[in-house]
């Protein structure tokens, strides 16, 4: 089974309670079990971090890269000014899926930017939760024969 590294970046611990009208009332827990559950259908495990740290997100895009391990990351925040990220991101040599749970580009203007973007497989955002479930969907197509 390949192994799938969904990683979450700042304040995404906090779904369920952080301004639940944009973001949800998933918790971080359900999102995780979510995406578990929809690995398991897909052939896939998933393994699913959160952390406000920036530089637990670069350590582990650095393990997705020594292990080519699919990844999927909502940097939050650090999508738009992380380049130590997008540097790391660069490196994973697998498919890579930015994932959003509101969309961006309709919210405030210095969200319109990723600096992420450039570096992945592709990009998925506002379909909430579901959006997780898509990058799931969209990695492994990309691991298909």
């Amino acid at each position: 089974m390949t192994r799938v590294l969904v990683i979450n970046g700042p304040n995404l611990g906090r779904l369920g309670v952080r301004e639940p009208e944009i973001y949800g009332s998933t918790t971080h827990e359900e999102l995780a079990e979510m995406c578990r559950a929809e690995g398991l259908r897909l052939g896939l495990e998933v393994e699913v971090r959160q952390s406000d740290s920036e530089a637990d997100l670069v350590a582990w895009l650095h393990e997705a890269a020594d292990t080519r391990t699919p990844v999927i990351l909502n940097a939050g925040a650090f999508t738009h000014y992380s380049y130590a990220l997008r540097d790391a991101l660069a490196q994973v040599g697998a498919p890579t899926v930015e994932v959003h749970l509101s969309n961006p580009a309709a919210r405030e203007d210095f969200r319109h930017n990723s600096v992420i973007a450039a570096v992945v497989s592709g990009s998925i955002s506002g379909f909430g939760a579901t959006s997780y479930l898509l990058a799931l969907q969209a990695v492994a197509s990309r691991l298909e024969p």
